[in-house]
């Protein structure tokens, strides 16, 4: 009965034993801090206000900076510029005007420039008199006149001609806008509207996000702040299944300056830890990695 005994105490110090090898090795591979991953998301507004004629996306779908996935009905901006580029022509023909009248005007004076210098060469000799080369003077001092006035005209018209351009640049820009061009590359997550729906300048079409690289938001208490290093490579861990994880190679691109509580989806290492430091982390993705994903680090 003793040996028995001793036996069976002699079991229960080693599975005990046991246990708590296996404890201590689970807790040496518990993680340096838990967050979720998310990405920078840019939603996509309209330009320019009408139908949406086309809008050739899907969520989920893959775009390409500077690819075209829509177009606005811009009619009455052409119609606009139609009537903008008629006014122009009137301005054009009446500046065509100004420039005649122009010509008229200097030839004269060139004219009467001639006459005078023969007139003074006469009036040396005796055979002209000075009222003769003071008339000359006179008609002069008219036509220069006039000259000024029709380049007051002149420089009015001008001043309207480039209005009317900056109208038509104004025009044009607005036309530009209403093609839908896709500025960065991304996955669609979110689409607001559907082809043909009005929108206007500024309402939400879409919203994308480069899922190429993945961002991990994880918190760590004021203690491990020395361990977390802008810049360092850490091991991310993403579930595979109950038993296995995914590793992925991370890196540390911020680290906050100022403490907030602990966000209740987040299990932190520490037990009672009120105040916790968020820290980002850049991951590259091979596809497995989604938006609100939890995930956790080592270091």
């Amino acid at each position: 009965m003793k040996r028995r005994f001793f036996s069976t105490i002699g079991l229960i110090v080693i599975v005990s034993l046991g246990f708590s090898v296996s404890s201590c090795n689970r807790d040496n591979n518990e993680a340096d801090a838990y967050g979720n991953f998310e990405a920078i998301e840019t939603i996509i507004s309209a330009e320019s206000n009408g139908k949406l004629l086309y809008f050739g996306i899907d969520e989920g779908q893959s775009l390409t900076a500077d690819s075209t996935i829509g177009m606005i009905d811009t009619m009455q901006l052409h119609y606009q510029k139609e009537q903008i580029l008629s006014k122009k022509d009137v301005i054009q023909s009446k500046f065509a005007n100004i420039i005649a009248q122009v010509n008229v005007v200097e030839e004269q004076i060139t004219t009467l420039e001639k006459e005078k210098a023969r007139v003074e060469n006469l009036l040396k000799s005796g055979a002209a008199t000075q009222k003769q080369l003071d008339d000359i003077n006179g008609h002069i001092n008219i036509l220069n006149k006039q000259m000024l006035t029709i380049k007051t005209q002149n420089a009015s018209i001008f001043a309207e001609l480039e209005s009317v351009e900056s109208s038509i640049a104004l025009i044009d820009d607005q036309i530009s806008r209403a093609v839908i061009i896709n500025p960065v590359k991304g996955i669609v997550l979110e689409k607001y509207v559907q082809q043909f729906e009005i929108v206007n300048a500024g309402k939400p079409l879409y919203k994308l996000a480069d899922l190429s690289e993945i961002i991990l938001r994880a918190y760590v208490s004021g203690d491990q702040l020395d361990d977390f290093k802008i810049g360092q490579k850490v091991n991310v861990y993403i579930d595979a299944d109950k038993d296995s994880n995914h590793e992925y190679e991370g890196e540390i691109v911020w680290v906050s300056s100022e403490a907030e509580f602990t966000p209740k989806i987040i299990q932190t290492k520490k037990e009672r830890v009120n105040l916790v430091y968020a820290v980002k982390i850049k991951v590259k993705n091979d596809g497995k990695i989604k938006i609100g994903m939890p995930g956790e680090v080592r270091i």
